[in-house]
């Protein structure tokens, strides 16, 4: 899956959360991507591998010299 074809989704914070509230978040968000990374990592670096490379070449396509630059 491709997530650039996703449509953006806005999320609020509330202003009126504490400090605390605020790391309590922080810490669950770091503690999903764990259990994300622990069963999905070898999948999850090889898609954002594979992005990366499309974005390289994307780039370099674009650019008006084709990507080879003579320094």
């Amino acid at each position: 899956m491709n997530t650039r074809s996703m449509p953006a989704v806005s999320v609020l914070i509330p202003a009126s959360w504490t400090p605390e509230q605020a790391l309590a978040v922080l810490e669950l968000l770091n503690d999903l991507r764990d259990a994300l990374y622990a069963i999905h990592g070898d999948r999850i670096q090889d898609m954002l591998q594979q992005e990366q490379g499309f974005a390289a070449r994307d780039l370099q396509s674009s650019e008006p010299d084709g990507g080879n630059r003579s320094f």
